[in-house]
């Protein structure tokens, strides 16, 4: 009998000491689109393991919330002008998963805005996230804490429409012609001094470009290249986040003045 308590003490011990680690805690992300349009949200994990089926259709004004587990990372972005009523391919024209509505775990087709997450639910360890435009762009994102603990936990949306100052060689245009998303230099020209490869590889190499520069200057909040300085990576715990497609100009409007003031100096630019 002494043995048989021993063993239930031991187990309730050990249980308590799990759930006490946050490990067994879930995250919650809440993804909102607050376009006058539908979007397709897809997500995929760093590890394979499919979320939410890796992908949904989130009508205008609505909001889908999504269960991770207590440690994850991956990435998050809105696939547009989709449809899966035939069998055509690709069934999006920006950030088509091979023409399906759920990605399953894959990756979308660039250029896409790119949230990249890879959070805890321990306090005592780090949760990063950040946007990122290094493979293009194709809608204005935000993300934050809920609630926002400070300012610096949120990463606004774009001050400018990137897609309406896109130069014509990063320009992506459907069948309409109409401006649908903007490349990325490294995705568009696939060259070492764009992508920070090779000899490129590291942060003296590889600079800020007149087109980083452009990405730089409508979405400050933005990595608008690999070695993008000072980092707009965010570290802020929660357990619950907000991303928020096409949000409002308010939301738009970042922590402070220092990525405007970045923006603004003259950054020994590479053609």
């Amino acid at each position: 009998m002494k043995i048989i308590t021993c063993i239930n003490s031991c187990s309730l011990f050990i249980y308590i000491l799990f759930i006490l680690s946050g490990e067994a805690k879930e995250i919650t992300i809440n993804l909102n689109n607050n376009c006058k349009f539908h979007i397709w949200p897809a997500i995929a994990s760093n590890t394979g393991e499919v979320i939410a089926r890796g992908g949904f259709h989130l009508r205008s004004g609505k909001t889908k919330s999504i269960q991770l587990p207590g440690t994850w990372s991956g990435r998050i972005w809105a696939r547009t002008g989709c449809d899966f009523s035939t069998d055509s391919y690709p069934a999006c024209e920006t950030g088509d998963c091979d023409g399906q509505l759920e990605c399953n775990g894959k990756i979308g087709t660039p250029p896409v805005t790119l949230v990249e997450l890879n959070l805890q639910s321990n306090k005592d360890k780090p949760s990063f996230y950040d946007v990122s435009l290094v493979d293009g762009y194709n809608l204005a994102v935000s993300v934050s804490t809920k609630p926002v603990k400070s300012r610096s936990c949120v990463i606004g949306g774009c001050v400018k429409e990137l897609k309406n100052k896109c130069p014509d060689e990063l320009q992506l245009v459907n069948k309409k012609k109409e401006v649908v998303a903007c490349r990325s230099a490294c995705l568009a020209f696939k060259e070492d001094k764009y992508c920070c490869v090779n000899e490129y590889g590291s942060p003296d190499k590889c600079q800020p470009t007149k087109y980083s520069k452009t990405f730089k200057e409508a979405c400050p909040s933005y990595f608008s290249y690999a070695f993008d300085s000072p980092s707009p990576l965010v570290n802020c715990h929660s357990d619950e986040y907000e991303v928020t497609f096409c949000p409002s100009k308010r939301d738009s409007i970042d922590h402070d003045q220092l990525q405007y003031n970045y923006v603004q100096e003259d950054m020994g630019m590479v053609e």
